[in-house]
């Protein structure tokens, strides 16, 4: 999966799963527990919906690398 499909797929996510957050124009470095405020739940469900969408599963373990939407943004890359 390329950058913009991933971006795409990840943006989707976030409306999904926390639809008050405004997606146009988010800058890549957004921090999706501080800046976007999601909590634990939202975090894992946003995941959720990512591998519904895209088929990359996540493991626990990289979590705490998924701290800002360009971090998850290139885990998709990475892994789709």
């Amino acid at each position: 999966m390329n950058e913009q499909d991933a971006r795409t797929a990840v943006l989707a996510a976030l409306n999904e799963v926390a639809p008050d957050v405004d997606t146009d124009g988010l800058d890549g470095s957004a921090r999706l527990r501080q800046d976007l405020e999601l909590d634990s739940l939202d975090f894992l469900r946003l995941l959720e919906t990512l591998a519904q969408s895209t088929g990359v599963e996540t493991v626990e373990d990289d979590y705490p690398g998924l701290t800002t939407v360009q971090s998850l943004i290139d885990h998709v890359v990475a892994r789709g």
